[in-house]
Order: C-alpha cells, then structure tokens, then sequence
C-alpha cells in the first residue's frame, strides 16, 4: 500500500478543481457548494438502521460503519463535501483521558481535569497506533468518493472545556475558573490539545482528507478579550502547522458574531459563520481575505420545507453571488430535522445559487 503521504497528493489534485475546494479558495467555479454540518447522523434512517446502540466512539472504530455513515448524505442529498464521521473527543478518548460519549448526554468525563498532574494524562498522540480506525476510514473514504472530504478535530478551548466541566454545559464557569485563576495551567492544557489536534488532522490530511475543519463550537462563551488572551494562541498553532498541507482550512464556532475578526485572524481559509448573523454583514467585517461557510438557522429546517427554502434563498441573496461561499448550516443537523426538507435545500442551492463576478475574489 502506498505511503499516506503519496495517497493524499493526487487526491488533492483530483479534486483542486471542485466547487467546493474552488468556493474556499475565491477561484472561478459554477455553483455555490452545499454541504452541512451532522449531515450524517440520526436525523437519517439509513444511520438509524446501521447504527447500532452504545456509544458513538464504538461506531467510530469500524472503519467499515465509519465510511457507510459518511456516505449516506453524500448518497441522498448530492451534496458538495462529505465530513468525516468521528467525534472532536476521539484523540483525547485514544490516549487514554477517560472520555466517554454518552448517548442522550454527550462527552462525559469520569475524572475531570484539575491540577497540574492532570496534564500528564494528555500524552502525545501517535495515530497509526491509537487511531488507526480513523485513518483506515479516511483511506477507504478516499476510495469511494467522488466529492472532498472534510476532516476536522476539536478546537483547543471546546475540547478544554468538556475536560474540564466534564460534561457538556451551559455556562463553563468551571473552565473559565481554571482560565482565569491559573494561567499558566490553562495554556499548558491548551497547548497540549493543539498538539492532539494536529497530530489528527495531519493524520487525516496524510491519508486523503482535502480540507480540515476546526471546530471550536463554545468560542462563543468567550469576549473578545478573553478570546485573544486565552485561546487564539492555541488555535493559531494549530492552524499554522497545517498551513503547508495546502488545504483548506476552516474554522467555526457557534454564537461568535463578535469574535468573527479573531477567528478568521489565527489562520482559517473559511470562516463559518451561524444564523446570528448574515453573510453580507460578515463579509463587510472580514473582506475578501477568507470565504465564508454558512449559515441557514437549522430551526428553518425542522419548520418545514416553505421556511427552509425561504432562509435558504435569503441566505443565497445575501451572499450575492461570491465566490467565497460554501451553503452550510448555521450549526449542526438536528435529529429533528427532514431529510426531505435538506434534499429540497440542495436543490435549491444547486439551481439558484450562481456565482457572480471574480472581482469578489480574495486577492
């Protein structure tokens, strides 16, 4: 079998010219690309009938499962991109921190972190050897599809989050209290997550994946300040070690209208942007130095088919017809959500959405 690194170039090559690698780089293209955030997952029966119970990370780890849930929205939806189906918890679970995801929950931790002994427990993360599941589905991914594939990790600070509060919360008083009362502990946790982080999207990169995206889905939680005080130095780290991958990288967090400057700042080619905010209003703020991925609210989805396709066209509109768009949802699919009602979004962006002039186009 060939090396990772000999399989990920012509895979590069083999799709430099898509719409979707095209819309991320401002490069002439046809179509505005669409693909969606959880478009696999339990709003789709297929997933339902394949999936099994248990937790999510016993389906991450056959690789044949894996790729079938991958492919199943690529499958039914038409859509631009497939993501890789994995969890942001999967490097911190494969060396051994103790991360559980539980179904109805969501990451669970039985020993949070603490103290400064904690960070021995976040070693270093060799992924043919702690996550050769996630590279075999890459692999087989790169095989079958006929669109990118996105690979993506968790952002330092949403992963440092869940560690820490040990659940999923409202509030993360717990991290923010570690963030603010012991500086030098935080950074030193947050700099071991980027080392995971890019460890695993250098991994999925090596094997095939053509674009990465960083997930930082609380960043919200943070001001401006705090952002660029506690958290923009990690993520920037790991957004320069993928710079000479050569793919795109994109970067979103939920509830960042204010943060939007910052995220764009530590790296991303793509900044994704929620339903807080339109597109043309994000573009104002960032320019044309980065593309932007969004943002219908996915409550439009679950509402039916008349309000999907209405959002849809507005968010189509307030684009106007750059070339630095990818049609996403402004957050993940939710389990209530039609599929039907996603099949008649793409459509939509398929027939509607028309790219305009190159004069939009990052320089």
């Amino acid at each position: 079998m060939p090396s990772a690194a000999s399989r990920q170039e012509p895979v590069t090559e083999r799709f430099a010219q898509h719409c979707f690698v095209q819309a991320c780089r401002g490069l002439p293209h046809d179509r505005v690309p669409v693909w969606f955030m959880r478009q696999a997952g339990r709003s789709l029966p297929e997933y339902r009938a394949v999936r099994g119970s248990g937790s999510i990370l016993d389906a991450i780890k056959d690789p044949d499962l894996a790729t079938e849930i991958t492919l199943q929205p690529v499958r039914r939806y038409g859509v631009d991109a497939a993501i890789l189906f994995s969890d942001i918890v999967v490097p911190v679970h494969a060396v051994g921190f103790g991360v559980t995801v539980t179904p109805g929950v969501g990451p669970e931790v039985q020993h949070p972190f603490r103290s400064a002994s904690d960070l021995q427990r976040l070693r270093p993360l060799d992924p043919e050897t702690d996550t050769p599941y996630v590279l075999e589905t890459v692999r087989l991914l790169v095989d079958e599809l006929k669109v990118p594939l996105i690979g993506f990790a968790g952002a330092p600070f949403t992963v440092a989050a869940y560690l820490i509060e040990g659940r999923p919360s409202r509030d993360y008083l717990l991290a923010k209290s570690l963030m603010f009362n012991a500086e030098k502990l935080w950074h030193g946790l947050l700099d071991r997550l980027a080392d995971l982080a890019i460890a695993s999207l250098q991994s999925q990169v090596e094997c095939g994946a053509v674009a990465v995206q960083l997930f930082d889905s609380w960043a919200g939680a943070l001001s401006a300040e705090q952002y660029k005080r506690y958290v923009a130095p990690h993520s920037e780290k790991v957004f320069e070690a993928l710079a000479t991958s050569g793919v795109p990288r994109i970067h979103f967090g939920v509830n960042t209208s204010e943060l939007l400057n910052l995220l764009a700042a530590v790296g991303a080619d793509v900044v994704g942007i929620d339903w807080r905010v339109r597109i043309d209003d994000a573009r104002a703020r960032l320019g044309d130095a980065v593309a932007l991925q969004g943002n219908l609210d996915p409550a439009a989805v679950v509402a039916g088919v008349g309000p999907a396709l209405a959002g849809t066209r507005e968010v189509l509109a307030a684009n106007g017809g750059h070339p630095s768009h990818i049609f996403n949802l402004g957050h993940g699919v939710v389990p209530q959500c039609d599929p039907d009602v996603l099949s008649e979004v793409v459509r939509v962006v398929h027939d509607e959405g028309k790219v305009g002039s190159l004069t939009h186009a990052p320089q």
